[in-house]
């Protein structure tokens, strides 16, 4: 297949990429690298079935470079967004701007190709959900901006989906949803605008402190990206779910089901690297979710899919590749 990924060259969106190449599909990337990097895709740029088109994703004429690269188009891939909890609060307008103007772009441009779309959403989308674990249907509360604008990214998501499902039902799109939870691995940003599994592994590279956001009490589901790359393909591959299911308009969550604390994944950092370093607790970002747990029994019907490494063996592989790097 023809395959087009919007932020190819960030960290899910490259390891996509040389996943479908790898496969044997065509693929063309289109990333302005805000968030991306050319490092990313250093591994695969030479391969003969791919395009790398500079440029943001809201701009229709870099959708069709790429399209016009593969002479056409059967699935699209959209990953492009702003990410990173600090840009929540920092920039809460860009990261709205970007994220919706992308995905109106892309939503339009594939309904128009008549392509196939797989929308990579976020659990952030289900804002401040506490019903464990996070089933695809349940309903999204967001609080107030009075005091923080931690949502402004999960909100963009929910709209993201919204437009998904209205081109669903009002243009024939067929649209599918993705949730991944709390992915990690090579090329995961370790800077201050990263995520936490590779900021905590870098802290201990450069011999700081781990700082910890409050007393580490909260709990993720840390996925490893290759887990999964294989749900987000096996979803733009099916024309219909293992079960039989119609995957127009559904929507997955994919995700470890192992909750770990941050503070584990601080300790985790110290056991893979030995550093002689210490965790110290920081005042952390408002409105973070204390858990986070996905209910994955609709994709592992539909998909066949199930996460296959834990956190320990990833932080460890993790580790290795920043070392080799």
């Amino acid at each position: 297949m023809r395959c087009l990924v919007t932020g190819g060259g960030g960290f899910l969106g490259s390891h996509l990429a040389e996943a479908l190449l790898t496969r044997g599909h065509t693929v063309a990337v289109v990333d302005d690298l805000f968030r991306g990097r050319k490092a990313n895709m250093v591994d695969f740029k030479a391969m003969p079935d791919f395009t790398f088109v500079l440029g943001d994703c809201s701009d229709v004429e870099k959708l069709e470079k790429a399209e016009e690269k593969m002479n056409g188009v059967d699935i699209i891939f959209h990953l492009a967004a702003i990410n990173g909890t600090r840009y929540f609060h920092e920039r809460p307008d860009l990261v709205i701007d970007v994220n919706i103007k992308t995905t109106e772009t892309v939503v339009k441009f594939a309904s128009d190709k008549g392509a196939r779309l797989v929308f990579t959403s976020s659990p952030e989308a289900f804002g401040l959900q506490s019903e464990m674990p996070m089933g695809e249907n349940l309903d999204s509360i967001f609080p107030s901006p009075h005091n923080h604008f931690r949502h402004s990214y999960g909100a963009s998501k929910y709209l993201g989906e919204i437009i998904v499902q209205y081109a669903v039902k009002e243009r024939g799109l067929d649209g599918r949803i993705i949730r991944p939870f709390n992915g990690y691995g090579p090329r995961l940003m370790g800077n201050e605008h990263g995520q936490v599994t590779a900021i905590f592994l870098h802290q201990c590279q450069r011999g700081e402190n781990i700082t910890l956001h409050g007393d580490g009490s909260q709990t993720r589901c840390f996925t490893w990206y290759n887990d999964l790359i294989d749900g987000i393909i096996s979803l733009g591959e099916l024309d219909e779910g293992l079960d039989g299911s119609n995957l127009q308009g559904a929507s997955f969550n994919i995700g470890s089901t192992d909750e770990v604390s941050i503070s584990r994944i601080a300790e985790l950092a110290l056991e893979v690297t030995g550093a002689d370093v210490e965790i110290v607790m920081t005042e952390g970002h408002p409105g973070d979710s204390t858990r986070r747990i996905p209910d994955i029994s609709a994709a592992r019907e539909a998909l066949g899919w199930a996460s296959t490494v834990d956190i320990s063996e990833g932080m460890l592989r993790c580790w290795e590749w920043i070392q080799a790097e």
